[in-house]
């Protein structure tokens, strides 16, 4: 995943960098900033603000406060975020499979077998997940992680002021040191995920929502 990283981030430039201090409110001024200093934990981008630019954006909300990212790059499939303090998530289908810039961060994390969120919107049952985590600092490979997904109904969320009626799922985690319940709200009859909580490492969790989804171009 750092490797990824690396290559992706070569991608970035000074022109994402500026629209990332853009849209957060960011100024030479003295005051609050997007990502790391305080009142960051507060930051909540407006529609206009979002709508202001074509680059796809997520709201990312975890221990570290608030953070705007933008897409830096799509690498067959997995999407690489971008936050103006050097904050980076990725992901694969709106799963994190990795971190940088957390207390400790997700190397990778990968799915091994059958996979039910690519059916998220048909999904009846209980259906088991299993994951395997990368985690640094402590350098732990290949943790066997088990989830058990399950649909639980409808669930009202608001984002950027509108309200949305999505699916709502929770996905209960246990592995060595694991013991959590990842999130999700899906648009019903895509499976397309919009918002959701999901384990980076023991303890530590992200809120993920897309503001401005990324749309592939498809090639004729």
């Amino acid at each position: 995943m750092c490797a990824n990283l690396g290559r992706a981030g070569t991608l970035i430039g000074l022109g994402l960098t500026a629209l990332l201090l853009a849209l957060a409110g960011c100024s030479s001024a003295p005051g609050p900033r997007l990502g790391g200093l305080l009142p960051a934990h507060r930051f909540q981008p407006t529609a206009e603000q979002v709508a202001s630019t074509p680059y796809a954006q997520i709201l990312v909300e975890g221990p570290l406060g608030n953070a705007l990212m933008v897409l830096g790059n799509d690498d067959a499939g997995l999407t690489s975020w971008y936050s103006n303090d050097r904050r980076a998530i990725f992901l694969r289908d709106e799963l994190l499979v990795g971190t940088e810039g957390q207390p400790q961060d997700a190397m990778d994390m990968r799915i091994e077998g059958a996979n039910p969120f690519r059916q998220l919107s048909t999904l009846k049952g209980p259906a088991t997940v299993q994951r395997r985590y990368d985690w640094r600092p402590g350098y732990r490979y290949g943790v066997p992680v088990t989830g058990t997904l399950r649909r639980m109904g409808t669930r009202q969320i608001t984002v950027l002021g509108q309200a949305l009626s999505l699916d709502y799922f929770e996905e209960a985690l246990r592995g060595d040191g694991v013991n959590a319940v990842n999130a999700y709200w899906a648009e019903p009859g895509t499976g397309q995920i919009v918002r959701s909580r999901q384990l980076v490492a023991p303890g530590i969790s992200l809120q993920i929502t897309m503001l401005k989804a990324y749309r592939p171009l498809v090639q004729p």
